[in-house]
């Protein structure tokens, strides 16, 4: 985990401890985007994490033991997460400013495709697409 240059690294009297101050277990599962488990060690997170990060989405991907978790690291912090439960109206983060026009509309291409093939009709079910900055105007791509 080292290597792969990962932010936080818990041991399990850690995540025990987290457990017994939900404050700080609530501080934890809301500044990280992503949680990795050795599968020795997860029935002692959703026992004590579970709680705390299951309402967020974000329950922790159990990995063996002794895999190289590198490639796993690079594709989740590479990935987006969009999540919608009951809505048909939903917004994501495609790019940044220091990303040309062009990596930005690979990644609104990647976006699109990938709702797409989830959805039962593909396209027929998309209405529009919009793009908006931060504090500007939104654009209707679709």
């Amino acid at each position: 985990a080292k290597d792969a240059k990962v932010d936080l690294i818990i041991g399990p009297e850690e995540v025990e401890r987290l457990g017994g101050a939900p404050r700080e277990a609530r501080r934890v599962a809301s500044t990280y985007k992503y949680f990795l488990a050795e599968t020795a060690v997860m029935p002692q997170v959703g026992r004590f994490l579970g709680p705390r990060l299951g309402p967020r989405g974000r329950m922790p991907m159990p990995i063996p033991g002794q895999t190289d978790i590198r490639p796993i690291v690079e594709r989740l912090r590479n990935s987006v997460k969009i999540r919608t439960k009951d809505k048909t109206v939903f917004s994501t983060k495609v790019g940044s400013t220091a990303m040309t026009p062009e990596q930005v509309s690979e990644n609104i291409d990647a976006v699109v495709k990938r709702i797409e093939s989830v959805l039962e009709q593909g396209h027929l079910n998309v209405r529009s697409i919009y793009v908006k900055t931060t504090m500007g105007p939104s654009v209707r791509l679709v």
